[in-house]
């Protein structure tokens, strides 16, 4: 696969697999990546999707094609003006255009079948949650096999090879897969098999992105409302300290309805060409010890970036914000046209033998909303102008650069680019 523009260069990087590279130097604030998802599917377990049950009123709140939060009226039993799907009514619409679209795509009479199925399925349903959604990724990912061959070889052609726990998983899930695939058009042509499943949930494990149920400041732990794989945007490896960032605006308006569910990566700082571009694939705030067993569990791999070997260092109580205000006074009393100049690279010092290198970084680019824990980017710039405003990535808070004022006309709602 090609680079996704002129900004960005895929490349392989040692120790790392491939990655994304800065082909030009980049400006804090500026789109290097739009991304459409070539797979979506729902992040909740079958138990929950039945609308007679009574986890359903806060359970089926998102729209089973766009994924937009669905208004009060269309929310929890309100099935009066429901827009449901006529064979299963199992899932439901925002409207009747998503749901003509979603049965010629995402909820075809093959995938609203083999749901359905797998919704009374006793033995699934006994299956932790995890399993459930694992079944959910198959089914989408055998649909796109035949609506769109040509996007499930892109999938296949994603980082990531099966390990123990694919394994395991594919052992379980693929007979009732395969079961369900028999009475479908799409097997048995298209090599319908244990080793198919297995490298699939591969793909989906080390690539998927969460697409996040809204911020709410009452709510400490936000939950995924799908998950989605996008073919540029998976090619962006991890950091710590990362130098770009992810938002999408799922529930806001867009100018073609199709694209609500775009990722956009934004710069969070300068960079020169040649620099490897990355993101952080969980809240900054994270200690060492959470980091790396996330990363090893999740993805396979373990982080040897300038902030984890600093912070290695560090007893396990301590924590990011504990550090952050600590050195505080110390880094803000430093002349910051010199503390940029020093760092507008990637904020890492290397060979830096103090506590906590990165403060300057989780002061200017680290939320302070209660229970938001997100990442402050740049407004895009307007030409050669920087913005000196800057968006959280997951509540949408704008506060100013200069003098880290909450911009309090816009409170918290998110910006379209």
């Amino acid at each position: 696969m090609g680079a996704p523009s002129s900004l960005l260069k895929v490349e392989e990087i040692q120790g790392r697999g491939r990655g994304m590279v800065a082909s030009q130097p980049l400006k804090a604030g500026q789109i290097v990546l739009r991304d459409s998802p070539i797979l979506l599917y729902s992040a909740l377990p079958f138990i929950t999707r039945s609308l007679s049950s009574s986890s359903s009123a806060s359970a089926c709140c998102f729209c089973d094609h766009c994924f937009r939060t669905l208004p009060p009226s269309l929310q929890g039993d309100s099935l009066s003006s429901a827009v449901l799907c006529p064979s299963c009514c199992h899932h439901r619409f925002c409207s009747s255009s998503c749901l003509s679209k979603a049965m010629n795509s995402s909820h075809s009479s093959w995938v609203c079948q083999a749901l359905t199925r797998l919704q009374s399925n006793s033995l699934l349903l006994e299956q932790p949650y995890e399993r459930q959604i694992q079944a959910r990724f198959l089914i989408a990912a055998y649909n796109l096999a035949y609506i769109s061959p040509s996007a499930f070889q892109i999938m296949l052609s994603l980082q990531g090879s099966p390990d123990d726990a694919t394994i395991a998983a594919a052992q379980f899930l693929h007979p009732l897969i395969s079961s369900l695939c028999s009475f479908a058009l799409i097997s048995p042509q298209n090599g319908v098999s244990l080793e198919l499943t297995s490298a699939l949930l591969a793909k989906d494990k080390f690539n998927a992105f969460g697409i996040m149920q809204p911020f709410s400041v009452d709510d400490d732990q936000r939950s995924v409302r799908a998950y989605g794989i996008y073919p540029y945007a998976s090619f962006f490896n991890h950091d710590c300290l990362p130098n770009a960032c992810r938002f999408d605006y799922v529930d806001t308006n867009q100018p073609d309805d199709s694209h609500n569910t775009d990722i956009i990566i934004r710069m969070i700082h300068d960079v020169p060409q040649g620099r490897e571009i990355c993101l952080s694939y969980f809240p900054v705030n994270e200690n060492y010890s959470s980091r790396q067993k996330r990363l090893i569990e999740d993805y396979g791999f373990t982080c040897n970036c300038d902030r984890c070997n600093v912070e290695s260092n560090w007893s396990d109580n301590d924590s990011v914000e504990d550090n952050a205000e600590e050195e505080e006074e110390e880094v803000m009393d430093e002349d910051q046209n010199e503390i940029m100049a020093a760092s507008d690279t990637d904020y890492n010092t290397h060979g830096d033998n103090n506590d906590f290198p990165h403060a300057y970084f989780f002061l200017k680019y680290m939320c302070d909303r209660t229970n938001c824990w997100g990442t402050l980017a740049p407004l895009p710039p307007q030409g050669d102008t920087p913005s000196n405003v800057m968006e959280c990535n997951v509540c949408g808070k704008l506060k100013r650069d200069d003098d880290f004022d909450v911009d309090k006309g816009q409170d918290g709602a998110p910006m379209e680019d």
